[in-house]
């Protein structure tokens, strides 16, 4: 008797929850919304009823002709360029701080590390946008010479909240990926001399490069799907606009309403977000061979 006829209804019995909610809340949606992107709206004369009919492509065609919406996905991708090395680079650090035996209280601190991650994030924001606003910020001394809701400071101040936020969420799971490190490993190198610097640089940092690996993919979806931090800076500064990035121009567009529109929006975000994503997984397969 094969295993696979051995194991089959048990292997179908927890397989089919999964199967079932992955259809119904995933992949239902994403067939509907590229349903909805192949549709139009009609109206017969100024004043008639609108229908949905048929168009084929032509709301792509839009939105390949949305120059915002493009300059929006260039400022999205500059924000991740900066602010994604950035932050997982902190997180690094701190989870290799917590690991090298040098920190005591560690339960503290990754607490304290990580409690921002618990703030939703429309909280966080409020909460940067006030400290922000030269108004009603503490910090008058700092906001009343730097403008960091100007036009060319918003989008880093955004990017201070995001970093604030999921740094610590990152750091856990390179912490976690750290503490399942054999300790003889580490051993061996203290016996041949190596001290807690050459350890991380040549030991842990490579280990754990499979989970740097996977918060740097989230971090690129991530970055691509902002909307909490612009949506709530809208109400500190005028600088961002109903298409500073592209999640945010989909719901705008969807607001108006044209959900037709806003679906193929969202069938192109999410294409560029694939791309994206295994193009840099490819990448790091191919290097990590070398």
């Amino acid at each position: 008797m094969s295993q696979t006829r051995r194991y089959g209804p048990a292997l179908l019995f927890f397989l089919t929850p999964f199967v079932a909610l992955f259809t119904v809340f995933y992949l239902l949606p994403i067939g509907y919304a590229v349903v909805q992107s192949l549709y139009t709206v009609r109206r017969t004369g100024t004043f008639g009823p609108a229908r949905d009919v048929f168009g084929g492509l032509v709301q792509y065609q839009r939105v390949f002709q949305d120059s915002p919406f493009w300059h929006s996905v260039a400022r999205v991708l500059l924000f991740g360029v900066v602010q994604v090395p950035v932050m997982l680079g902190v997180a690094l650090i701190l989870a290799l701080l917590l690991d090298s035996g040098l920190v005591r209280g560690k339960r503290f601190f990754r607490l304290a590390f990580f409690l921002p991650y618990a703030v939703p994030g429309v909280v966080a924001a409020i909460m940067w946008g006030y400290l922000y606003s030269p108004n009603l910020s503490p910090f008058t001394a700092v906001t009343a010479h730097l403008d960091l809701l100007s036009a060319d400071l918003v989008l880093w101040a955004m990017a201070n909240v995001v970093t604030w936020v999921y740094v610590g969420y990152n750091m856990l799971i390179i912490y976690s990926a750290l503490l399942a490190v054999p300790t003889d490993i580490y051993e061996a190198a203290r016996i041949d001399g190596a001290g807690q610097w050459r350890i991380a640089w040549s030991i842990k940092i490579p280990l754990v490069m499979p989970a740097i690996v996977l918060t740097t993919v989230f971090s690129i979806i991530g970055t691509l799907q902002l909307l909490a931090e612009p949506q709530v800076f809208r109400s500190f500064s005028s600088a961002v606009s109903s298409t500073y990035t592209p999640n945010l121009t989909v719901y705008s567009v969807s607001s108006v309403p044209n959900f037709h529109l806003a679906a193929a929006f969202s069938v192109v975000l999410a294409l560029a977000t694939f791309v994206l994503s295994f193009s840099f997984l490819k990448f790091t397969q191919r290097r990590g061979a070398q």
